[in-house]
């Protein structure tokens, strides 16, 4: 039998465009072989990066844990829950995890205000870790930046066993011009602690996927809480100015200044 050779380059000589790709990614390029396998050490990090995800899906949210008590209390945030009694029937069954529990759809009632500009849920989703590492980061930039438009912001609430429909629960309860849910991607073997943003222009029981807008990757090596808190502003002001959300509606990106950073759109 012919003799298996690993012919792929060692880090120290690769070329400077792919030096400058894989750092701009967390996907595995030019990983490397032995044989016809993966090295060792390539197995071993996918293994842990598949560990991690499986972690992030099973985990529970547990809101001071996660999110720290200092930040609970500062943003005052309460705990709904969807008709999922558990999170193996979350996982089962994701039509229950698109409506509220009758008690608490009388709680968010009862601490929510109705017809404001803004209404701003967290959902715990597929990723508990997502959620930890990126909101108390991007919450505090989304209410700053509302307020500097002077947007009225409903009082932000989580979303314990939470599917994306539970945007069009939110509308019909709430009102609110634009719905913004922060919910926790299904992870990858690239990172476990991406945050997706969903959001809608007055969101409705009939309203499916292609009424709503959607801001991914929302980590550290993705788009950055501040790059998405300007684009969730910009978004929300677009859907405010036409009156709708969805497949139609075009995002405008904000523009980057000569260092590379965004600045908002006039």
């Amino acid at each position: 039998m012919a003799e298996h050779r690993d012919d792929s380059l060692a880090p120290s000589d690769w070329p400077e465009i792919v030096r400058r790709v894989r750092a701009r990614t967390p996907a595995r390029l030019l990983a490397g072989r032995s044989g016809a396998a993966y090295r060792t050490s390539t197995q071993m990090e996918l293994r842990e990066a598949h560990a991690a995800a499986r972690d992030a899906v099973r985990a529970e949210l547990e809101l001071e844990r996660d999110l720290g008590s200092a930040f609970v209390q500062q943003w005052d945030l309460f705990e709904a829950r969807t008709r999922a009694r558990n999170k193996d029937e979350y996982l089962l069954r994701p039509d229950l995890g698109r409506f509220l529990s009758g008690e608490s759809r009388t709680l968010v009632a009862a601490r929510c205000c109705r017809d404001r500009d803004l209404q701003i849920a967290i959902g715990d989703g597929l990723s508990v870790t997502a959620v930890a590492k990126q909101v108390p980061l991007l919450l505090p930039l989304l209410v700053e930046g509302a307020s500097n438009r002077q947007w009225c912001v409903g009082p932000v609430f989580v979303v314990r066993h939470c599917r994306v429909g539970i945007l069009n629960e939110i509308g019909e309860l709430l009102n609110p011009k634009v719905a913004v849910l922060l919910i926790g991607e299904r992870p990858g073997l690239a990172t476990s602690e991406s945050l997706s943003a969903y959001m809608a222009y007055q969101p409705r029981s009939s309203h499916t996927d292609a009424n709503r807008n959607l801001i991914a990757n929302i980590h550290a090596r993705g788009v950055s809480p501040e790059q998405a808190a300007l684009r969730i502003l910009n978004l929300a002001a677009v859907m405010m100015k036409t009156r709708s959300s969805g497949c139609l509606l075009k995002e405008e990106l904000p523009t980057l200044n000569h260092q590379g950073g965004a600045v908002a759109n006039p």
